[in-house]
This record gives C-alpha cells, sequence and structure tokens, in this order.
C-alpha cells in the first residue's frame, strides 16, 4: 500500500467514501427518489426533474426491451450529448446490456470497425448519420438501428428554428430505410420492462481508445468503476443538489460520460446538455444558465479566453473550473483567470489527471490549493504512485517515473483482448492490480502529482487522443505512398495537430495536389481530429539503429523549423 500521505489536503473530503454495490441505473434512480422534484438536465431550455429522467430512462428500456433487446445484449451509442443519448446508456443498463459508445462523426470505416468489436445487435444515431450506419452495417452483428433527431427533445419553438435552418441541411432518410424511428417507438404502449439482476462489477459500458499498437480498443466499464469514480468527482467538486455543470464534452468520451453526467447523476446536480461546442454558445450558456463547474480541455479554456462575449459576462457563478485530458500549459490558465477575475469571478482553472482506462478524473487540484505544473492528488479511495518505467519497483519522492494507478475506478481490461490488458494492468508485490499509465511523472513530498511526459506514442488534438500508428497505417494504404510518419507539433489553438511525413513511391507526384487527396483519403478513414493538417513530402525519413523510423528526430525538426520561423513552438517553461 503506498502511504496516501496526499490526504492531508483533503480538508472536509472524507479519506473513505462507501460506494454501493448495485448497478448504475438502481443508483441514479436512488437519486430519483432522493431528490425527486430537483432539476437532472437542461437541454435547450427543456429541463427534466430526477423523476421525469427516471420516468424518461424507463420508457427508454421498455422501447428497447419492447424491440427485442435483452441482458447482454450491447446497444453502439452513436450520439452527441442529448437525452437520447443519456437515456439509453442507463435504460440498457438496466436491462442488463452493455453501451458501446463511439463519436457520431465517425466515418463508415470505423463504424463498421466498433460494430464488429462490440458484437452490438442494437444501434443509435442521428438521422444525420444514417447513410453511415448504412454503410458500416454489412458483415456486423447489428441487427435493429435506430433514428432519433437532434430536435426530437428541444422545446418546441426550438425545435421548430432548427428545422427552418440547420435541419434542412440534413439529408432525408428513405422512406424503405432499414430502422426504427426513435420518436415513434417510444411513444408506443410498450410493455413495463423488468429490472434485470446486474452485478456491480458487471460490464455496464465500453468507451474507446488506442492500445499500445496505437489500433483501437475497447476499454471495459463496470458498473463499480463508473458509480466509484462518479461519487469520488462529486464530493471532490461538491456536487450536490444546488450545483449546476455544463456537459460541454461529449458522452463518447470518459470525461464526458464520467464527470459531466454520471458524476452529476450521482450528487443530484443539474446537467446542462450542450450537443455542439462553439465558443460563442457557451459564453451565452453560461450569461444565461449561470453554472458554477465547468470543466473542460485545455483548448476550450483557451478559446473562451480570447472570446469577445465571454470577457463581458459576468463570472461570479463559477465555484470550480477544472481542466483535463491534456497538458493545461501556463499562459492559458493566466489569461482564463485573469478573464474570469475582471468578470467577477473568484474561481481559478486548477489542472486535473485521469485517463479513459479508470473512466476519467481520478486526481485533481483541492479547491483551496495551487501548486504550479502540479495535476494534483488522487481522489478518495484512489491510489498512485511512481515506479521506475519497465518494472513494479516504486520510486522515492522526487524521482521521475510511470505514474500508476489502484483503486475502484480502474478499469476491468481491454475488450477481447487479454495481451494489451496484461501490459496495463499488474499486479504488484502488495498484491493490488496497478493500472500502468503509459505517462511519466513525479511526486512530491506532499503527495502532489505531476505530469511530465507521454511514454507511449501519442498526440493530444484539442484534448483527444490521436494515434500515430494508425494514422500511418491509413496512409500507407494509399498506393502513392511509400512511407509515412505521423507526429504532433506545437499548436495555439489545438495544443498539437497532426502533421505525415511521406516519402512517395513516385518523387515526381509530390505536391499539394498529392497532400489534398492523402488528406482526403485520412477523412474517409478516420474521425477528423486524427486526419492530417498537413503533409510533408521527404526523400527518406530518419532511421534508428535497428531500422525504426525516428519520429523523434523528426519532432525536432519541426520545432527547430518553428523557432527559426518565428512561429509558436510550445516552448514555454514548465515547472
Amino acid at each position: 500500500m503506498t502511504d496516501r500521505r496526499w490526504t492531508k489536503f483533503y480538508e472536509d473530503i472524507s479519506k473513505t467514501l462507501k460506494y454501493p454495490r448495485k448497478s448504475l441505473y438502481e443508483v441514479v434512480m436512488d437519486t430519483v427518489e432522493k431528490m425527486p422534484d430537483a432539476v437532472a438536465t437542461d437541454f435547450f431550455g427543456a429541463e427534466m426533474t430526477y423523476r421525469q429522467l427516471g420516468a424518461y430512462i424507463d420508457k427508454t428500456a421498455d422501447m428497447l426491451a419492447a424491440l427485442g433487446f435483452r441482458a447482454g445484449d450491447r446497444i453502439t451509442i452513436s450520439m452527441p450529448t442529448s437525452p437520447q443519448g443519456v437515456a439509453a446508456v442507463y435504460a440498457a443498463n438496466k436491462l442488463g446490456g452493455v453501451a458501446s459508445l463511439i463519436h457520431p462523426l465517425s466515418p463508415a470505416a470505423e463504424v463498421h470497425g466498433y460494430l464488429a468489436m462490440s458484437k452490438s445487435r442494437f444501434a443509435l444515431t442521428l438521422d444525420a448519420f444514417y447513410p453511415v450506419f448504412e454503410e458500416a452495417r454489412g458483415e456486423t452483428a447489428l441487427e435493429t438501428l435506430i433514428l432519433t433527431r437532434i430536435s426530437d427533445e428541444m422545446p418546441r419553438l426550438t425545435r421548430l428554428g432548427f428545422k427552418l435552418t440547420a435541419g434542412r441541411k440534413i439529408k432525408k432518410v428513405p422512406a424503405d430505410a432499414d430502422a426504427v424511428w426513435w420518436h415513434e417507438a417510444i411513444a408506443g404502449e410498450n410493455p413495463k420492462s423488468e429490472k434485470a439482476d446486474v452485478k456491480a462489477d458487471d460490464l455496464a459500458a465500453i468507451l474507446y481508445s488506442g492500445g499500445t499498437t496505437g489500433s483501437p480498443k475497447g476499454i471495459m466499464l463496470s458498473n463499480y468503476n463508473l458509480v466509484s469514480e462518479g461519487m469520488m468527482v462529486a464530493k471532490w467538486g461538491k456536487m450536490d443538489s444546488g450545483g449546476v455543470i455544463l456537459a460541454i464534452l461529449p458522452i463518447f468520451h470518459g470525461f464526458g460520460l464520467g464527470v459531466c453526467i454520471n458524476a452529476a447523476f450521482m450528487g443530484g446536480a443539474k446537467s446542462i446538455l450542450v450537443p455542439k461546442f462553439t465558443p460563442e454558445d457557451v459564453a451565452k450558456l453560461i450569461r444565461k444558465k449561470r453554472p458554477n463547474f465547468l470543466v473542460g480541455v485545455p483548448t476550450l479554456f483557451e478559446a473562451l479566453s480570447r472570446n469577445p462575449v465571454f470577457q463581458k459576462t459576468d463570472l461570479s457563478c463559477l465555484k470550480a473550473v477544472f481542466s483535463g485530458a491534456d497538458t493545461l500549459p501556463r499562459p492559458v490558465k493566466e489569461r482564463f483567470d485573469t478573464v474570469v477575475k475582471a468578470g467577477g469571478g473568484t474561481a481559478e482553472l486548477q489542472e486535473g489527471y485521469g485517463l479513459t482506462e479508470a473512466v476519467t478524473a481520478i486526481m485533481a487540484m483541492p479547491l483551496s490549493e495551487y501548486r504550479e505544473g502540479s495535476i494534483g492528488i488522487p481522489f478518495p479511495d484512489m491510489d498512485a504512485k511512481i515506479v521506475k518505467p519497465g518494472t513494479t519497483e516504486a520510486q522515492p519522492a522526487g524521482e521521475e517515473g510511470e505514474i500508476c494507478l489502484s483503486g475502484p475506478a480502474v478499469m476491468l481490461g481491454y475488450l477481447d483482448n487479454p495481451k494489451e490488458t496484461a501490459a496495463m494492468l499488474k499486479q504488484h508485490e502488495d498484491g493490488n492490480v496497478w493500472l500502468h499509465t503509459g505517462d511519466l511523472g513525479l511526486m512530491d513530498e506532499d503527495g502532489f502529482f505531476y505530469f511530465r511526459q507521454r511514454l507511449k506514442r501519442m498526440i493530444k488534438s484539442s484534448g483527444m487522443n490521436v494515434y500515430p500508428s494508425q494514422v500511418e497505417a491509413v496512409l500507407l494504404q494509399h498506393p502513392a505512398v511509400a512511407e509515412a510518419c505521423v507526429i504532433g507539433i506545437p499548436d495555439r489553438e489545438q495544443v498539437e495537430r497532426v502533421k505525415a511525413f511521406v516519402v512517395p513511391e513516385n518523387p515526381e507526384t509530390a505536391g499539394p495536389e498529392m497532400a489534398a487527396e492523402l488528406i482526403r483519403h485520412c477523412r474517409k478513414n478516420l474521425i477528423k481530429w486524427s486526419c492530417p493538417r498537413e503533409v510533408a513530402f521527404r526523400d527518406s525519413l530518419p532511421k534508428t539503429a535497428v531500422g525504426k523510423v525516428a519520429f523523434r528526430v523528426l519532432m525536432e525538426e519541426e520545432i527547430e523549423r518553428m523557432k527559426a520561423a518565428g512561429g509558436y513552438a510550445g516552448t514555454e517553461d514548465k515547472p
């Protein structure tokens, strides 16, 4: 066991919490029973109390059961943050099923892979993405595709305005489409569904990340993982019946599902569902809805601090503001804190740390503390330590090594992938299973942790994971590409942006037209943020002594080039 020296900074937060050994659905229904009249969600002004949310989840479960969904089934949910997407997670859980959550903008090739990996018999998505699912569903287990419109749960006037504007651009779904419409199915006289016998350690949700090879891996999260992490976050941020959080981060992201939705429901707070982010929209929501909790990625806070509407907003409502999913650059924090202070607020932007393999956030700065460059201290019941890379040997305070985590939020493992699971989850000398994060950091004498860099090769673009080997594999599928290497380069807006270096089969083809063609090729096969923003052609790629592409050499060359050009090189001093 670690000495948990950080607990002396917990103040009024208990060192350990009591987590009910119940299903995700049951714990949310406990909140419904405790505070039925408190507002649970707000979607474009359409509010649901917890009583109404519970009824909506039950109606969704009734609909799914009537369509043939049964215990053990999996449903792929490809939705923005919306009442339908949220309800489907808990409804599937009630029936003993599993929610597999993916990005709604995933291209057909990725959707096909997710459907095949999860063995989903059901899927839920928006009408706008019907063509993608129709193309992707072949040779998968998918039997029932449920379609909904983003406007279905909007207030009447907002719905009408949407239909007359953005809604007109959505291609109409064919009348003979092999799909079920949500609004028709849920309105039917469906029999009342029975609650399945779901255990705390049963699989509840599958989220996705790259493994050590860079190809997508299904992260298996149990009911206990989600319940415990949600309760930890709610206690840490004091997110209770008086809390209002902006759910900006999407539900396919551990941060969005775990913090913005589930933690809010664990504590009885109100979650304002934001299906699409723009700085202008968020600034307007803060002005109108007065949330006291705001969580996001560094690029969100950078965009807000530079937004004229946000700069003129009364920000005295903000009580706690946390950044996660990527390193928080000091200039971003300073700009945001300056704007908040000018807006009458006292909350300071604090950094946290987590990863989808532990649901999401599992450590953060205490609200009363700030230490330059620190990602904070572990939440109650989560252990953390620094080990010598490649071993289970603990490092003393002040020594760098790999960040390892243990506790109730740590995943069950990777879906159908024991090799990847064994690489991440290891039993240490204390008898506990520890998650080896692949992140390099250190712990100071007081137990505050500091992130240094990723041990595994990964790019963080706008807070989202990009796996270079996955992008390279797609580039190499193009007949014009002989070799490819993908790196992340510093970017003021995205923190890192994706750049590809390509050796063409025929040097004469190199040029702007081929670069544009390769980017189009990537967009057909990869999600938007994984696609290169730039392609550079080279006669050869630098190699290591054993013949591997020396991607670090390319990164160093690129940063030197940016420095020489006077561009932003992300070289601010870090503590």
